[in-house]
């Protein structure tokens, strides 16, 4: 099958390998064509609008509401023809109400859409093991899973378009409050001359701990220790944003999030001190060095 993928990030790279290792062929699109110049196998298009020209079914997975906007919405994006017999998949994490914006502009150009944001991040997305998260019309998610079971080890339909979003953001929200607590539980053992690589593997075998921490937790030691740590699969910077939208998504459903507001600003600090580009995770890292 041809597929159409519009971002090819880390993650749409990962994907997009996976969906050719699956059988598929793929026409892509990126804002930097030069960050896909060594990827093989696919055909290249000028713009979001060539795809979804060439093939019915369309990926798109961008980094941000900016760049979902452009590729939408922009001269040559995906809403400037007819969409009529196509289907858009749009795992960005994004907004409720953006995702409701995003399916109404495609159906007003005749086409099918469903959000479908995942859980995992590059590693597991490349294995086929993704979380997915989806919603819109059963119809259109109907004809979404058999490219979404190539993507993920479970796929749960949640309803109406928004819920997706609502999810995923509400998977994150304890995410990001689990890494600052994390820095602060490494502190307060190593404050009493625990050696954080001991502190550190009692605290990710413990209750307290989340199913990622035994992933994170060699990288965030070397990172307190050396001050250096492996590629970020989710920046900082990306996990802020993510973090506005929790606040704003809260603010919109009339319930204030203090908890994760708190640990939005402990990320923005860390940002400001030049962690911007780290790992998410990493938030535990600075956060310890802090005391």
């Amino acid at each position: 099958m041809l597929l159409g993928l519009i971002g090819v990030g880390k993650m749409g790279r990962a994907i997009c390998e996976r969906l050719m290792e699956t059988g598929n062929e793929l026409i892509v699109w990126n804002r930097s064509l030069e960050k896909i110049s060594d990827l093989k196998g696919v055909t290249v298009a000028s713009n979001p609008a060539e795809v979804a020209s060439s093939a019915d079914i369309i990926i798109s997975i961008l980094a941000n509401d900016n760049a979902t906007q452009a590729a939408y919405f922009d001269e040559g994006g995906l809403t400037s023809i007819s969409l009529h017999g196509k289907l858009i998949i749009e795992i960005c994490t994004t907004s409720p109400e953006r995702a409701v914006e995003l399916e109404n502009s495609v159906k007003e150009k005749g086409g099918q859409f469903v959000e479908a944001p995942v859980g995992g991040t590059v590693k597991p997305a490349r294995e086929g093991t993704l979380l997915g998260l989806v919603a819109g019309d059963r119809d259109a998610f109907d004809r979404a899973e058999p490219i979404l079971k190539q993507l993920t080890r479970r796929i749960e339909y949640l309803g109406d378009t928004g819920a997706a979003a609502a999810m995923k953001l509400a998977i994150n929200l304890p995410l990001m409050v689990y890494w600052g607590a994390l820095g602060e539980a490494v502190a307060m053992a190593t404050k009493k001359d625990i050696p954080a690589e001991q502190a550190m593997s009692i605290l990710v075998d413990s209750s307290g701990a989340i199913g990622a921490a035994k992933v994170r937790c060699q990288p965030i030691l070397e990172m307190i220790q050396e001050g250096q740590s492996a590629a970020s699969n989710f920046t900082m910077f990306n996990a802020i944003k993510d973090m506005k939208l929790m606040v704003g998504t809260a603010q919109s459903m009339g319930f204030e999030s203090p908890i994760i507001d708190a640990a939005r600003k402990t990320a923005e600090d860390a940002a400001e001190d030049g962690w911007a580009v780290h790992d998410a995770s990493l938030l535990a890292a600075w956060r310890s060095s802090k005391f």
